[in-house]
Order: structure tokens, then sequence, then C-alpha cells
């Protein structure tokens, strides 16, 4: 499988009563364990539903922090040509949310 900035695939499966919001890629279990999964996907789909729920200003607030990890901070695991593991781009996207709503966190040392 070839590695692309755009590799964060997620989808919706948006119903009349019911809608589910997904990841749109395999369990990955050759890397299971490793702490090196990206969680970008899982997130935008978590995006995908607060649209979906009338909340679309926080779900812009997160894919704005994505995008300032990704490319500003070039915080990227394996998967997306990086050295980052899942929990230092956790970390680093939270607080990249969190200075997005004029929260500071204290530092943890991890990121």
């Amino acid at each position: 499988m070839a590695h692309r900035e755009n590799a964060v695939p997620s989808g919706a499966n948006i119903g009349e009563t019911t809608a589910i919001f997904e990841a749109v890629h395999g369990s990955a279990p050759d890397i299971a364990g490793e702490g090196i999964a990206n969680p970008l996907a899982l997130l935008l789909a978590a995006c995908l539903m607060l649209d979906h729920v009338g909340h679309a200003g926080r779900a812009d607030r997160i894919r704005q922090s994505i995008e300032k990890v990704f490319r500003e901070d070039s915080v990227r695991t394996p998967g997306l040509v990086g050295k980052a593991s899942t929990l230092q781009s956790g970390c680093r996207l939270r607080t990249r949310v969190l200075r997005s709503q004029r929260v500071f966190p204290r530092s943890n040392g991890i990121v």
C-alpha cells in the first residue's frame, strides 16, 4: 500500500433513524500493541458524527487542529511516513484542540 498524506479514510452510514461513523481501514493486526497506529481516521469519523448532531463548530476545530498537527507540527505516525507514536500524535492533537479553545494544558512531558 502506498503511503499518502490523505490516507486517513473515514465514513458515515446515515439512515432515517440511525447513523454509524467509522474509520474505513482494516484492524492492522501487524502493528497491534506497538503504539504506532494512526488515530486520525477515527477522529475524522468523530467529526462527521459531530457534524451530523449539529456541532459543526466543534468538528471544524478538531479538523483544523488535525491539519496543524499534520502540516505545521509534522507529527505523523509511521503509516503516514512519520516517526510519532499513537500517544505522541494524540497528545499533540489534544494540545492543538485545547489551544483552539484558548485552554492551555500543563505539559506532561510527552509532547
